[in-house]
């Protein structure tokens, strides 16, 4: 098992910047693939990032939003800046077991999840 918990959410203005974290526990953090997930009110979850064997983003942050992590301290982290108000969303981290060469985008490829923190982006 893999325990999941995300912090850093807040309100933040327009053009703005947040850094969100995700702590692991379990199971040897380094073997998984950590991956970013987001879902706003009336709308489907949506892929955001994932850091593994690469690092890969989805279409609406490429360039705005950068993944991290630390194998030593179980933490991962998305830096996220110019910040839009469509990018207010409740942001999940997720985790799965690592795929060489695997791009995962889909919800249901991780097997982990986290309980969110609320990103609210104001205009």
């Amino acid at each position: 098992q893999v325990q999941l918990v995300e912090s850093g959410g807040g309100l933040v203005q327009a053009g703005g910047s947040l850094r969100l974290s995700c702590v692991a526990s379990g199971r040897t953090f380094s073997r998984y693939e950590m991956a970013w997930f987001r879902q706003a009110p009336g709308k489907e979850r949506e892929f955001v990032a994932a850091i593994s064997w690469g690092t890969y983003y989805g279409d609406s942050v490429e360039g705005r939003f950068t993944s991290s992590r630390d194998n030593d301290k179980n933490t991962g982290d998305l830096q996220m800046s110019s910040l839009k108000p469509e990018d207010t969303a409740l942001y999940y981290c997720a985790a799965a077991p690592q795929r060489i060469g695997v791009r995962r985008t889909n919800e249901v490829q991780y097997d982990y999840w986290g309980q969110g923190t609320q990103v609210t982006v104001s205009s």
